[in-house]
């Protein structure tokens, strides 16, 4: 083998061991930024009932925070529900929250001065008006709650607010012409059937605190499938444009639907912080969110739609500069 032979060869593997490097280190930079420590202190984070998706949502995300800023400590705390939840960050009670867009939304209405200061962060994932009954119930739609034993969700939650507008749209009067309760997703489904004729739960699909009964015991779900009671709901105006006619997975709770989809209304989650969040550490947040995706997925399905495409449309909220500065370095 000639000298100018393996001096060519030894001048091509170099520059193939290059290009592997800047290939390894633009990966590298996608998932960690290179040179930057990692944020540290301490965060509150507001979820949700303990039931729900956002709790269990919060706990694996704080698990993945964990690898990524392991000096950050992240403390979670239990609420209501969407409406509580942007309190809670409006007046600076938590850090970071998931609320619905319609309780963004009329919240932002109610209090002009202190929503000022909130922004997004991303979308999420969609919660589902879950209506549901016994199996041998008499109750196949929204108006046939009417002089019944109904739980319309915690005060201060999203499900309460959804529950009242279809409610009010089917002609109920909330407060006469149903029985209401207060139970949320972690006293309803053991309710049911003896204190409870029905319940409304809106969250992402499957739930928690559903997916454990259907395992023990049978229910049913009512579609809300008529055309007219959508309309009025968009027709109470404000955050009620947020809703949209949808139906649920078959594959939600399998024993329960048996292979059938379920017509319904949908919302969507937003994950929400302050516009004075430190920017760098909202950028490494939101960069765990869209990475941890799939492994948070494996446990709470409904994260697997966490998409790095629709995340950026957090209305009604601007997006923090964190998060944007994190959106514009991964944009193709």
């Amino acid at each position: 083998m000639s000298k100018a032979f393996t001096r060519i060869s030894r001048r091509r593997a170099l520059q193939g061991s290059a290009a592997g490097l800047v290939t390894l280190g633009l990966l590298l930079w996608w998932l960690l930024p290179l040179g930057d420590e990692p944020p540290s202190g301490t965060i509150t984070f507001s979820t949700g009932t303990r039931a729900g998706v956002y709790q269990e949502y919060g706990e694996l995300l704080r698990e993945e925070l964990a690898k990524d800023m392991p000096q950050l400590k992240v403390r979670l705390t239990t609420s209501a529900g969407s409406q509580e939840n942007v309190e809670r960050v409006a007046t600076g009670e938590a850090d970071f929250t998931i609320a619905a867009a319609d309780a963004v939304d009329t919240f932002k209405i109610g209090a002009k001065p202190v929503t000022d200061r909130l922004r997004g962060v991303a979308r999420l994932y969609d919660d589902y008006v879950q209506l549901v009954v016994p199996p041998d119930s008499d109750i196949h739609s929204v108006a046939d709650l009417k002089g019944k034993r109904v739980a319309i969700g915690l005060p201060n939650s999203g499900v309460r607010l959804i529950a009242t507008r279809v409610l009010e749209a089917a002609g109920i009067d909330p407060e006469k012409d149903i029985m209401p309760r207060s139970d949320g997703i972690d006293t309803g489904p053991e309710r049911l059937g003896h204190e409870l004729d029905a319940f409304f739960w809106s969250g992402g699909v499957p739930t928690g605190g559903l997916e454990e009964i259907a395992e023990t015991s049978a229910f049913r779900f009512v579609p809300i499938d008529d055309a007219d009671l959508v309309a009025k709901v968009h027709a109470q105006g404000d955050a009620a444009h947020f809703y949209r006619a949808t139906n649920m997975p078959e594959s939600a709770y399998p024993s329960i639907q048996d292979g059938d989809t379920v017509p319904t209304i949908a919302v969507s989650n937003l994950l929400i912080t302050r516009k004075n969040m430190d920017p760098r550490l909202t950028e490494w947040l939101t960069r765990t969110v869209i990475k941890s995706r799939d492994r948070i997925g494996a446990h709470v399905h409904s994260a697997q739609l966490v998409d790095l495409r629709t995340a950026i449309y957090t209305d009604p909220l601007t997006l923090h500069d964190g998060a944007k500065r994190y959106y514009r370095s991964v944009k193709p």
